[in-house]
């Protein structure tokens, strides 16, 4: 049986992730913020600066793929959270220079960001949220633009109001990919997750005062309680969620958790709703999901509206996205619900016994 402290998981997954791959895109960039909520969380200097040397090689030392959202290029997220922590202020201009580009990526009529390579179509996407309201959100904290905050708001209000399904309260990934006007039929995991996160995270960071306040707590505690009833008897949440035979995914569980996590520090989540679900959902994530050399297992691959024809956007299209070893989505999730963990005083975690050959 291997144990130890969730923070030291965290910074050992990224690690791992690190050895296999260039850490990049916005799955990479989300581990990269992972590792700096765990340098906050632990208050761990060494790990501030080594996160800080990471996101130094961005833009001019990476080679970029083509990215929907070009805030991928400077760093996103974690780029925008050091600045807002009080480092890294000379990558201030950078950081405000890809927000006002955000500001005026393409929109749908209603004014919520569309895949930038067929603006007409209108084609919007959950996994946009996460994309856009925390890169605003640590943006408007640091540089003190109240249009930020509004944005970030705007972005994971109105895709979570587009993308409900109002009978079960979970989220859709996807709507008019399939067909105008037609939404995709899933309640997948991780789209889920990305919804969760976007709501997840202006919780945890607007101020107090700020007028959005009620309106994000609503919808963020309204999902929870949508998501609870999902958890599985092991403490994970299934690639499609509400299907009985779907296999327990992990980075949709992971961003779930973390999701939690925060919802109980901030005190909009009931304790005695979530707590036991937190704990158990952190015990089944690593000893399910991590193995002792801190590959990952059970995370769903990359996906956008999959299947083709009349299977387009199916629950079966979703649900037969298998599986792999070091998918890499996985890492960025898994890091943050550790840090949540640490938070919440779980000093030890244990990873699976084994691992599949």
């Amino acid at each position: 049986m291997t144990t130890m402290r969730p923070l030291t998981a965290a910074v050992g997954l990224y690690d791992h992730y690190e050895s296999i791959a260039e850490v990049k895109h916005y799955y990479g960039l989300l581990a990269i913020y992972g590792l700096a909520r765990a340098a906050a969380a632990g208050g761990d200097e060494e790990l501030w600066a080594r996160t800080e040397k990471i996101l130094r090689r961005f833009p001019d030392e990476v080679e970029h793929p083509h990215y929907n959202f070009p805030s991928y290029r400077i760093g996103g997220i974690p780029q925008a959270y050091l600045l807002a922590q009080g480092r890294m202020s000379d990558r201030a201009d950078l950081v405000r220079e890809y927000a006002e580009e955000m500001m005026t990526a393409p929109r749908d009529r209603a004014g919520l960001v569309v895949m930038p390579a067929e603006p007409a179509a209108e084609l919007i996407w959950i996994d946009a949220a996460m994309a856009t309201a925390p890169y605003l959100l640590h943006s408007g904290l640091a540089l003190e633009d109240e249009r930020y905050l509004d944005e970030a708001v705007r972005q994971a209000v109105g895709l979570h109001d587009a993308l409900i399904d109002h009978s079960c309260g979970l989220l859709h990934q996807c709507r008019n990919f399939v067909a105008p006007d037609r939404f995709s039929q899933d309640h997948w995991s991780r789209g889920n997750g990305w919804g969760y996160l976007a709501l997840a995270e202006l919780v945890d960071g607007l101020p107090a005062s700020s007028q959005h306040r009620e309106e994000v707590v609503r919808r963020f505690v309204a999902l929870s309680y949508a998501l609870l009833p999902h958890q599985s008897h092991r403490g994970l949440w299934r690639q499609e969620i509400p299907h009985p035979l779907a296999y327990e995914e992990t980075s949709g569980s992971a961003l779930i958790l973390y999701g939690i996590g925060v919802g109980l520090r901030a005190g909009v989540l009931d304790a005695g709703d979530f707590g036991s679900a937190f704990r158990r959902g952190i015990g089944a994530l690593t000893s399910i999901c991590v193995n002792p050399d801190f590959s990952t297992e059970f995370s769903c691959p990359g996906c956008l509206c999959p299947g083709t024809g009349p299977r387009k956007g199916t629950v079966q299209s979703y649900m037969t996205l298998l599986p792999h070893r070091d998918e890499p989505h996985s890492f960025g999730p898994l890091l943050l619900a550790l840090t949540e963990a640490h938070r919440h005083g779980v000093t030890a975690v244990e990873l699976r016994p084994g691992r599949y050959g």
